[in-house]
């Protein structure tokens, strides 16, 4: 007996998500709205609701209690380390593409460098544990290159996050290699319209759906000609679970959502404490605020006279000490407290440099895996074009991480010490160096001692005094004499 499909079925199907995404969506979101705060943060309802409260009071604390971001603040932090300074690239047999300089210029069709894409993906890595790059190429059916390059198509590239991707695939071959063998993600949203896309080996299939309307718009299909899958899953860490990834905020996230709480606590400790509330008969008219006329009935019985319930506000001094601690705590998971810090920190020398050297160390292991994952785009890239990658992309491995004001501090405090002249100018000249940094001083040059320069054309001499002095004349053809 035949199986019929009706078309609410078949928009579920495409719409199917792989056990793994269905386990972790949740969570995922979670950790968005974390990371993007405002209005996405409010709208998860992410303050206990209190017992007996009415909607209409939940949703006024919500407006009312400010969220302290601390995962945006963290990843930033991240992000300005590891992109200080740009990776280093070398292309190869690739390098006299034309196309290459447009990919730089402009990675997705959207105007975003290769650098700056290559940041954002760095960011969703380390919110979700991981992102997806998928690499595409138009189909304008070019008969040869030259007619690419007029039309300016080359491959460029799609930052996929998890909450994108509903399905994914890994096949072992028989030397052990893991390899993707299909993928499917939803594209763009328009509304209430959704592209879906899935690749497979062969196989490029676009699906356009109308949620609302329960309606398929479009359907094509295209052959894949590259043969692969051309998508990167850029891990931020490696979990056990092939195609996902640890995230930087999993654990942040829970304390960020407790400081949040927390906050609403003491704004309505606070606002108890400066609006006490007023206990009275249904037939007493009064008000509590200040100056207020209470008007009693004359056969009211005595003891059921009005009185305040005063909020005594000692919970307040609570609530911001274990605020303080949460704070510590979420700079302790991030190795940041060192360049967080709002004020100075009682620390040993040897308990600054063991935090400098963890974040050093979480920060080598982001850019080994955006290093490993940009070689991985490169290749898909070059092969669109026909050729075999056997370029080099290097991220930077240390990110020199130092507390320079501490270290002036603990050099100008042994320079009060010692009375050895050498030892002395040599100090003195690394707070300078530490102070001013090493290509000022070498561009003022302290060795300079005064001199004679002489104009060889017309014989005239001068004392020379200071170095630019002596640079300025050097230009014009004197010479030192």
């Amino acid at each position: 007996m035949a199986i019929t499909t009706t078309l609410s079925q078949e928009i579920d199907n495409l719409f199917s998500e792989n056990a793994i995404y269905s386990d972790r969506k949740d969570q995922w979101q979670y950790l968005f709205e974390s990371y993007q705060g405002g209005e996405d943060y409010q709208d998860g309802n992410h303050l206990t609701r209190y017992q007996l409260e009415s909607e209409s009071e939940y949703l006024a604390r919500l407006r009312s209690t400010p969220l302290e971001n601390h995962c945006n603040s963290i990843v930033q932090v991240y992000n300005s380390f590891l992109f200080r300074e740009g990776p280093e690239r070398t292309y190869g047999s690739i390098e006299n593409l034309p196309e290459i300089d447009s990919f730089l210029r402009d990675a997705d069709l959207d105007g975003r460098s290769l650098d700056a894409f290559m940041k954002d993906v760095a960011t969703w890595s380390s919110v979700f544990g991981h992102s997806w790059i998928v690499i595409a190429k138009p189909n304008v059916q070019a008969t040869n290159r030259a007619e690419e390059l007029v039309q300016d198509v080359r491959p460029y590239v799609n930052l996929i996050t998890p909450l994108m991707m509903l399905d994914w695939s890994y096949t072992r071959s028989s030397n052990g290699r893991y390899t993707l063998d299909y993928i499917k993600y939803v594209e763009e949203i328009n509304g209430s319209v959704r592209t879906l896309k899935e690749w497979r080996t062969d196989i490029i299939k676009t699906t356009v759906v109308d949620i609302d309307e329960g309606i398929i718009d479009s359907e094509t299909e295209e052959t894949n000609e590259l043969g692969i899958i051309p998508a990167v899953c850029v891990y931020n860490k490696k979990s056990t679970l092939r195609g996902q990834g640890i995230s930087d905020i999993a654990d942040i996230a829970d304390v960020q959502r407790m400081l949040y709480n927390l906050n609403s606590e003491l704004e309505e400790s606070i606002r108890l404490d400066g609006h006490p509330s007023l206990v009275k008969t249904p037939n007493t008219e009064a008000g509590a605020g200040a100056g207020a006329i209470i008007h009693m009935p004359e056969d009211l019985d005595p003891a059921l006279k009005p009185y305040i319930l005063q909020h005594s506000g000692a919970n307040i001094e609570s609530i911001l000490k274990t605020k303080q601690s949460l704070l510590e705590s979420i700079d302790k998971m991030a190795n940041t407290g060192a360049v967080r810090a709002s004020e100075s920190r009682t620390l040993s020398g040897v308990a600054m440099e063991t935090e400098f050297a963890l974040l050093n160390a979480r920060l080598s292991e982001k850019a080994d895996n955006l290093e490993l994952a940009e070689e991985h785009l490169w290749t898909i890239f070059a092969k669109y074009q026909g050729y075999t990658w056997d370029g080099m992309v290097d991220y930077p491995d240390s990110f020199g991480i130092k507390d320079i004001a501490n270290d002036i501090r603990l050099m100008v405090e042994t320079r009060k010490t010692i009375t050895n002249p050498k030892l002395i100018d040599l100090l003195e000249y690394e707070i300078a160096e530490a102070h001013f940094g090493e290509e000022m001083l070498d561009e003022y040059n302290l060795d300079f001692e005064p001199h004679v320069m002489t104009n060889p054309e017309t014989g005239e001499t001068r004392q020379v005094t200071t170095y630019q002095e002596h640079l300025t004349l050097q230009d014009q053809g004197w010479i030192h004499t």
